[in-house]
């Protein structure tokens, strides 16, 4: 009889039996939350966590059917503030900008615990610190605070900023620039860095952190709006602790992490995936108690560098900007 049931069974698998899986996982999906997330960019490495907790599950543990999606024109803090999207990957320095302008941008986790950017170099233009930028060309993005951090670390060293060319590079790629129309760029080590070491290119690092313990800033963060904490307290807490199981997953298996990004976004270089994951692995919570965790002086410490330099019109309210309390303990 058993027998039968299982030959039965067989020939209607595409019909009775598997059309009473596919009604059961439909149900389980109209039984979640359903929630997005918006990149900040292109997906890398920095968001590999999420595609971790989607992939794995984690999300769907927490009563979550998380959508990953791109920032398109308006950008992530733009459709996380406004609510079209529910969280978004964002960055300390945009936040605090956000928030003295009114926009009600909150990060509830850090994604990578110190400043790993700087200002990268190939090594024959012999820039080893922040003097060497004086009669040099910077390509940047056109932001403010790019000539008040050059400004900053050019006056440690009794150099001047003025002596620096400064020209909008736009999306153009660094290794294309800097042997066409620039000298040096801000680059992200984790990424880009990584990529020279590929391409057997040397390049010299200027870092901030190495200058200045208040540029050693959260970037990126994972960020919400002030509505979805008042409102939706426990999709918060659902989305961050299983988002903190995919980055704390990505930190104990950074290749099998790597691959769940691959296979997420087929187009990125495969060896930059994994040589990028291995670097940035312990770096995602290094010397914090948990992942995620934020400290009030470091969004203060921040805020006071950028009101100092005039890149805002009033102080912050650092405690009002982040919150660890939808942490795992």
């Amino acid at each position: 009889m058993k027998k039968w049931i299982t030959i039965i069974c067989s020939a209607l698998l595409l019909t009775g039996c598997s059309s009473g899986d596919d009604q059961a996982k439909e149900k389980d999906k109209k039984d979640l939350e359903k929630v997005t997330v918006v990149l900040d960019w292109t997906p890398n490495t920095n968001h590999t966590g999420l595609y971790v907790a989607k992939d794995k599950g984690y999300f769907k543990e927490e009563g979550l059917d998380v959508e990953i999606i791109m920032p398109g024109e308006a950008g992530a803090d733009q459709l996380t503030a406004s609510g079209k999207a529910d969280f978004g990957v964002s960055y300390q320095e945009s936040i605090t900008q956000a928030r003295v302008q009114g926009v009600p941008l909150v990060s509830v986790a850090a994604v990578i615990q110190h400043n790993t950017s700087g200002f990268a170099s190939p090594a024959e233009k012999n820039i080893t610190s922040p003097k060497d930028f004086a009669g040099k060309t910077y390509g940047g993005w056109g932001s403010p605070v790019e000539k008040s951090v050059l400004d900053s670390l050019m006056k440690i060293e009794k150099a001047n900023v003025a002596d620096v060319s400064i020209v909008n590079m736009g999306d153009a790629d660094f290794f294309t620039a800097v042997k066409r129309d620039i000298d040096f760029a801000w680059i992200y080590y984790g990424w880009t860095g990584v990529e020279a070491e590929l391409r057997g290119e040397k390049i010299n690092m200027v870092y901030l952190t190495d200058y200045s313990e208040k540029l050693d800033y959260y970037t990126p963060v994972l960020a919400t709006n002030e509505k979805m904490i008042k409102n939706n307290p426990e999709i918060v807490k659902a989305f961050v602790k299983a988002a903190s199981k995919g980055y704390g997953y990505t930190i104990e298996n950074p290749n099998e992490a790597a691959d769940i990004l691959l296979k997420a976004a087929p187009d990125l270089d495969e060896q930059l995936v994994k040589k990028s994951q291995e670097w940035l692995a312990p770096r995602y919570q290094d010397d914090a108690s948990r992942w995620g965790e934020q400290k009030l002086d470091v969004w203060k410490n921040y805020a006071d560098w950028m009101f100092e330099n005039g890149l805002l019109d009033k102080k912050l309210e650092a405690e009002k900007a982040f919150t660890n309390e939808f942490l795992p303990e």
